[in-house]
């Protein structure tokens, strides 16, 4: 009898332990199997985003309003990130900053035109906060960044003007997207598309207490089909440093019988990255004949007179940036 529960003891430990170690190694393979396909669909995911809509006419459209925006942020200008940083978060970017939602094809194919010189602090908290703006709204876009070489009087409008005339070298954007380094808005939203007008996306900025200070205000974030831009001669190439092309361009869009569009300022709210001036873009106080006279030199001082010199391009994960040679202010 002794010896009889010893043998059921023993029958029985070896089922217990035959059990563990055959669920355990079938939960292992489980568990194998489903990390296998994340990376599967993480792969899947980093391919689709290079995708030509050749290869995506059978996705459906993306929604009107995209299902993933949450509303108002805070953007903390003085955050401590790295480009190394924004490469991690933003993987599944392409090269240049181009990026498209993977299982519907985009409303838009947008080109975001940033005109730059030596502002890489306030570039990096721009992509920080930009890049999955942008991914949650369903965009198929890319960035450009613009830099302007020398040291010479800035021409802002002159830089946007090449953006778009470069961008369009690589796909085909039909909605262009003019941002100012200095300017990030805070709520997703604030749409970042144009319009059956031109749009003013930026209209309600803290600096200004989210209030336009002038009616004819055109300027921090504007947007343009194609076809609009194309209808103004993009902008004027004779402003040499701050301000006046905005105004301008207001007068150029009343000119060609558009009109400015701006959404609900509620939801329009940007934050402005203080700064001091920078050298060579000082305020001129020479730009005041030519804005009245928009309308009568859109057709001859633009896009097509646009004059510039490509001294390096560079695509990487993040951005494109186009450093160019615009001449000297006459």
């Amino acid at each position: 009898m002794t010896w009889s529960k010893k043998s059921l003891f023993y029958i029985f430990s070896g089922l217990c332990i035959f059990s563990f170690a055959y669920f355990f190694g079938k939960s292992s393979l489980l568990i194998m199997k489903s990390l296998f396909t994340k990376e599967e669909i993480k792969e899947d995911l980093q391919s689709s985003v290079t995708l030509e809509d050749s290869e995506n006419q059978g996705f459906p459209a993306c929604p009107e309003l995209p299902p993933y925006l949450t509303g108002p942020f805070i953007v903390e200008v003085n955050k401590n990130v790295t480009l190394m940083d924004i490469m991690s978060e933003n993987s599944y970017l392409g090269e240049g900053g181009r990026g498209k939602p993977q299982f519907c094809k985009a409303q838009q194919k947008i080109a975001i035109i940033i005109p730059f010189r030596g502002r890489e602090p306030h570039l990096i908290i721009w992509l920080h906060y930009m890049l999955p703006f942008l991914q949650k709204q369903q965009g198929d876009f890319g960035i450009y960044v613009v830099e302007q070489s020398g040291n010479g009087t800035f021409n802002k409008a002159r830089l946007m003007n090449v953006g778009y005339a470069e961008s369009i070298k690589d796909y085909d954007y039909n909605c262009f997207i003019f941002n100012d380094v200095d300017i990030i808005p805070m709520n997703d939203k604030n749409l970042y598309r144009c319009s059956k007008n031109p749009r003013h996306i930026g209209n309600s900025v803290d600096k200004f207490n989210f209030r336009l200070p002038y009616n004819t205000i055109f300027g921090g974030v504007v947007a343009f089909t194609k076809e609009q831009f194309l209808k103004v001669n993009g902008f004027s190439n004779r402003f040499w440093g701050w301000g006046g092309e905005d105004d301008e361009m207001y007068n150029r869009v009343v000119a060609a019988g558009m009109k400015i569009e701006r959404p609900d300022p509620t939801i329009a709210r940007s934050k402005a990255i203080f700064h001091h001036r920078d050298p060579g873009n000082q305020e001129t106080g020479k730009s005041l004949h030519l804005i009245s006279k928009a309308g009568q030199f859109m057709h001859v001082d633009g896009l097509n007179s646009l004059e510039y010199d490509v001294i390096k391009r560079i695509s990487n994960k993040l951005y494109t940036k186009i450093t160019v040679n615009v001449g000297i202010e006459p």
